[in-house]
């Protein structure tokens, strides 16, 4: 069973930064492919990044692409997501979620895949 402990978050004007954490529980971190998803008032959950086992292979969202960037340390048992230049329709609660990958390199993007999801952590960005 993998922990999943998120923070990070808070309130920012648009055109500034933040930067989500996410530590996992147990010595098994780097079997696990991370990814972040977002859910905004009113709308279903969606992608948002997601990295593989060892860093080497990562997906962004369109809507994030050269904005945000996902990284992790292994040695840490922790995934980050930097957030720059944020826009108010970046407000959601944003949530890391992990799956066991025995490819080194899959990195999946569908939510569904995921086995383990964090507590979720606002992010609300003011016009």
């Amino acid at each position: 069973q993998v922990q999943l402990i998120q923070s990070g978050g808070g309130l920012v004007q648009a055109g500034g930064s933040l930067r989500l954490s996410c530590a996992a529980s147990g010595r098994t971190f780097s079997s696990f492919a991370m990814g972040w998803f977002r859910q905004a008032p009113g709308k279903e959950r969606e992608f948002v990044a997601a990295i593989s086992r060892g860093g080497g292979r990562y997906y962004y969202a369109d809507a994030v692409k050269g904005r945000f960037t996902i990284s992790r340390d292994n040695a840490k048992n922790t995934v980050y997501l930097q957030l720059n230049s944020l826009k108010p329709e970046d407000t959601a609660i944003y949530y890391c979620a992990a799956v066991s990958c025995s490819d080194y390199m899959c990195a999946p993007r569908e939510e569904m895949r995921y086995e383990h999801w964090g507590q979720g952590t606002q992010v609300t960005v003011s016009s």
